[in-house]
């Protein structure tokens, strides 16, 4: 348990089906005497970092008064998950990240490394990634439905002495109204005393008027979707049902000595039948026709886009270099997903123990499993020859990172094959590169980078108005670079229209837009920028902008 499990098979459990769905079962919550002053705290918190504030160092305090409080609570079992360590330090990288990008991807990062945090502290012993992003879910819609009743039973009651506050308020009503009833006389009968009074209802209202404004409906609903953040942070609630359910599956596949071939089914049924269950050698006669034709015509696929894409990439004049990225892409990934859907399906029971024809199934599906590895580097390198020549976009840096993915769950299917693993095995290894792979995208000052590769390459097509949506933090690159405009052979930007079309520009319009797009950008950030969506990159563009503009004017 210390150590974490990536490629180490337990063959303590066997796999099994789910057999039994989780069950949700309501709790009753209980408030302790710190989480009593803890969670108004916790709500005024939430107001004064978000409320009509961005995303940025408010996001990052808070995620990490979060993990304090769920670390005060001395989870001492999650401690031995390296999963609750590793996600713990998860949520800390990413929390620094929105500290210093303010990305969106920093922010899914550092919120799902929250849930997950909280689902490996409420059940240990989890260890598929997404279970425990679903035990955190549902750990959070335990607590925000039964907050209510919470809130109800926490009002004071007559024995304290909140509670007698409250009856004696409701006991000087009568007199209250009493006290009404001469005042409108006095005002009617004293013109004196009404002027006075007037004044000061009208500084009433003033007064009150400030409040309600401050206590809109609006900010009445910011302040609930606070309370329930807050109390999901600070509550522990049980929820073993998704653990129970994941122990019901092992790491290694199992043989089944029942009589029945492969098909699910956990005992023999001796009912009488209107066809044949196919058994255990036509099954595996199957998968052999199928690893060996599809093998052959993988290997042709291959072939053309090794000779054709890797070696000698020459698009002929007219040739849509977009259309063929972007469908030959999508329609490449699909087809390695089928194949990884295809290998799993035939080596999910007992085909794995089929003595006389194992090796040339493993030898076949192995076989497979490479050339789909192969058909992945083509699609990277149509992205590469896509980039090469268009730029980088968020699309393509995209698949760059699903290839990477993909790869890996290719050589977590040579486990399958040949350590006999599960699927469990298969989803647990992948979902812990997925969140990796979302912690290294959360890390990456992308904008910036895209700005510098398509600015200083030397394409001799730019799309401007794609670079100038980016967020303020790319403008310095864009000053720094402008002087490229004037090189550059075709400007584009979104012409607008349902069919995203595009309009070349020349590069003084270029010019302009940039400086009002600096313009506009610097006075925003003078008049809404605060402490609480501050973070390092925009306040560091704010500060190099003007002095990258001095220096641009000569150009």
């Amino acid at each position: 348990m210390n150590a974490l499990p990536l490629f180490t098979p337990n063959t303590a459990r066997a796999e099994a089906p789910p057999y039994a769905a989780p069950v949700w079962r309501p709790v009753r919550l209980a408030l302790t005497a710190t989480q009593k002053w803890l969670l108004p705290l916790g709500v005024l918190a939430f107001d004064v970092l978000f409320w009509q504030q961005g995303l940025g160092l408010n996001l990052a305090i808070y995620t990490l008064l979060a993990v304090l409080a769920l670390l005060a609570g001395q989870p001492r079992a999650a401690w031995r998950s390296a999963y609750f360590r590793l996600v713990l330090l998860g949520a800390l990288v990413s929390c620094g990240a929105v500290a210093w990008y303010g990305s969106a991807t920093a922010a899914l990062a550092c919120t799902g490394s929250l849930l997950m945090l909280w689902g490996y502290a409420n059940q240990p012993v989890l260890k598929q990634a997404s279970l425990a992003l679903l035990t955190g879910l549902g750990a959070a819609a335990q607590v925000v439905t039964g907050l209510p009743a919470l809130l109800l039973r926490a009002l004071p009651g007559r024995a304290t002495k909140a509670g007698r506050a409250g009856w004696y308020a409701r006991l000087l009503l009568v007199p209250v109204l009493i006290l009404g009833v001469f005042h409108l006389l006095f005002v009617v009968a004293n013109p004196r005393y009404s002027q006075l009074a007037g004044l000061a209802w009208q500084a009433l209202g003033e007064w009150l008027g400030r409040f309600f404004e401050l206590l809109s409906l609006g900010h009445l609903l910011f302040l609930a979707l606070g309370l329930m953040v807050t109390a999901a942070a600070l509550l522990r609630v049980p929820l073993p049902g998704l653990a129970q359910w994941e122990a019901r599956f092992g790491e290694v596949v199992r043989r089944r000595r029942d009589g029945v071939a492969s098909f699910s089914v956990p005992r023999p049924d001796f009912r009488r039948r209107d066809f044949r269950t196919a058994d255990l050698r036509k099954e595996y006669l199957a998968a052999l026709a199928v690893f060996g034709l599809v093998n052959l015509l993988l290997l042709a696929v291959n072939a053309i886009d090794i000779s054709w894409i890797w070696i000698d990439f020459r698009p002929e004049p007219g040739f849509d270099l977009a259309q063929f990225v972007h469908e030959g892409t999508y329609v490449l990934i699909f087809s390695i997903l089928l194949a990884m859907g295809i290998v799993l399906w035939f080596f999910r029971r007992n085909l794995n123990f089929y003595q006389p024809g194992l090796p040339a199934l493993r030898w076949g599906a192995t076989v497979w499993v490479l050339q789909n590895a192969v058909l992945a580097v083509s699609v990277g390198v149509r992205n590469y020859h896509y980039i090469s020549r268009m730029g980088l976009a968020y699309k393509r840096i995209g698949v760059c990172f699903f290839l990477l993915l993909t790869l890996f769950g290719l050589v977590t299917i040579l486990l399958k094959i040949w350590q006999r693993r599960s699927a469990f095995a298969l989803v647990r290894l992948n979902s812990v590169a997925a969140y990796l792979v979302l912690l290294a995208l959360a890390l990456g000052n992308w904008e910036v980078w895209i700005v510098r590769y398509n600015l200083t390459v030397g394409f001799t097509q730019v799309d401007y108005g794609f670079l100038l949506d980016m967020p303020g933090r790319v403008l310095p690159a864009l000053v720094k670079h402008r002087a490229i405009l004037n090189r550059t052979r075709h400007i584009t930007r979104d012409a607008g229209g349902f069919y995203s079309l595009y309009e070349e520009v020349s590069p003084a319009v270029a010019q302009r837009m940039l400086d009002e797009r600096v313009l506009r950008w610097q006075q925003r950030y003078r008049a809404e920028a605060s402490w609480q969506d501050w973070n390092y990159m925009d306040w560091r563009a704010h500060q190099l902008l003007p002095a990258a503009g001095k220096a641009s004017s000569t150009h």
